[in-house]
């Protein structure tokens, strides 16, 4: 099957993706930006998760070319509510981890806020019912989720601040796609610029990781219901 074939019959398909990082970092700003043709200068608070959907041209130029509907998941970032965001992190693509390129300890949180939804999605529990908060490299290992690390406000970043070395490699040692950002730019990803190309691929391979998942499960499924089929009490015994 042709891979143009492949993708015809999930057009509507949901791809979720969330978007983490600290409260006050600039999330709904990036998300309004992503989902809507102009810029919020001032977007309201997020409590709980809030979820916009916008269409995404899935390796436009090619032949594989498919239009894809792709929810951003919008969780808050207040710390009182850090047992309770589990609940969304459910069956999700990819990941947006969002920092203040004003704010360092922001993108030191980082480094949390992937743990904590790694952890959260393999169900590990900490003692008194905590999600384990430090990001673990080996449990990201053989996930191969694509991520994607925005830095916001960059129209508040000094010359001196900007060539300032990153305090931590989560970059690298996550593999992630990277861009840094004005928020209030409408023009920040547009068409020819490299945080459009950046952010492109990186929706592409969330995309290409979902069907890819898809194809194993249904491999696995046909195996098992084979495997039944030639042993049908082994479950008895």
């Amino acid at each position: 099957m042709s891979m143009r074939d492949k993708f015809r019959d999930h057009i509507h398909d949901r791809i979720k993706v969330l978007v983490l990082g600290d409260s006050g970092v600039g999330k709904s700003c990036l998300v309004n930006l992503i989902c809507q043709p102009h810029s919020s200068n001032r977007p309201s608070w997020t409590i709980g998760c809030s979820i916009e959907v916008f269409l995404h041209q899935f390796n436009e130029g090619t032949p594989n070319h498919r239009s894809c509907l792709i929810e951003l998941w919008d969780v808050g970032g207040y710390k009182t509510h850090s047992l309770a965001r589990s609940i969304f992190y459910d069956s999700y693509q990819g990941i947006i981890l969002v920092h203040d390129l004003t704010n360092r300890k922001s993108y030191l949180n980082l480094r949390q806020w992937l743990g904590e939804v790694l952890t959260a999605s393999d169900g590990t529990q900490m003692k008194e019912g905590r999600i384990a908060e430090e990001f673990d490299p080996e449990i990201f290992i053989g996930k191969n989720i694509p991520v994607l690390i925005v830095g916001t406000k960059k129209d508040l970043l000094s010359a001196n601040a900007a060539s300032r070395p990153r305090p931590t490699s989560l970059t690298e040692e996550c593999g992630a796609f990277e861009i840094e950002i004005n928020c209030l730019d409408s023009r920040a990803f547009a068409p020819g610029l490299t945080n459009c190309a950046e952010m492109t691929r990186f929706f592409d391979k969330v995309i290409e990781r979902k069907y890819t998942l898809s194809d194993r499960m249904r491999s696995s499924s046909s195996s098992g219901l084979l495997y039944n089929t030639k042993s049908p009490r082994s479950h008895v015994d």
